[in-house]
């Protein structure tokens, strides 16, 4: 194996915890305007589960690139229509309020200590489907210690399109087989393999997209496996 010098990191539900935190402000969003009779959690999944049929879209060219907050607030408009509460009966700051929940996704609490130590030996950065802007903001919202912040409207593609991890090996000076992606997701890693990256999995129980519940993790041989970003330090050289 070359000498790997930059860790890649999927960021939703690898390095945070999207699904939960989402669902406590559509909690908090709810009870703002007295629906808090719908299940918050419900609600959070519905809206994480069209982030993939809404960015294939944009994969397949159906449509041209845009950045992940407006996918999402265009998901959050039909997610709100799911439960019987009509987009256009809410404030426009107040949904933009609760769109921003996607800047704010708290970090598992292995991560910020684990990228943290992996820092010390790598070059750490996200390779994420999220907007830098957003992605700074969660850096900062939960101390995530970054070498630096590709968004992937800096290569407007999504993943698991070759060219995001192409493009993000290219901006940080390496070559494929000198970098490593640290991912909860098969489809991901599988991509970067193909991509000519080494591959880490880290197991995360609640990290899926909601949208693809029922679909068994493949064992796939990775490099690495661990149960969280703590214990892949020590296997790591």
């Amino acid at each position: 194996m070359a000498k790997v010098e930059v860790l890649f990191f999927d960021v939703l539900g690898t390095v945070v915890d999207w699904r939960g935190s989402i669902a406590t402000d559509a909690q908090a969003f709810l009870q703002r305007h007295d629906a808090a009779g719908i299940d918050a959690r419900a609600l959070a999944d519905a809206w994480i589960g069209r982030y993939s049929a809404s960015s294939a879209a944009v994969r397949s060219g159906q449509r041209p690139f845009v950045p992940l907050d407006q996918l999402n607030l265009e998901n959050l408009h039909a997610s709100l229509d799911q439960f019987g509460l009509a987009p256009a009966s809410f404030p426009a700051a107040e949904l933009e309020t609760l769109n921003q929940a996607w800047h704010r996704l708290r970090p598992w609490p292995d991560s910020v200590p684990g990228i943290a130590r992996l820092k010390e030996r790598y070059i750490v950065a996200p390779l994420s489907d999220c907007n830098t802007r957003l992605l700074a903001d969660m850096a900062k919202h939960g101390g995530l210690p970054w070498d630096a912040i590709l968004g992937a409207d800096i290569t407007g593609a999504y993943k698991p399109a070759p060219q995001v991890y192409l493009r993000a090996c290219e901006l940080l000076g390496v070559t494929p087989d000198r970098a490593m992606l640290v991912a909860a997701h098969d489809y991901d890693l599988d991509a970067a393999r193909g991509c000519g990256l080494h591959t880490a999995y880290v197991h995360r129980p609640h990290a899926g997209d909601p949208s693809k519940a029922g679909a068994a993790p493949r064992p796939a041989g990775w490099d690495y496996a661990a149960d969280s970003l703590t214990e892949l330090v020590a296997k790591l050289p």
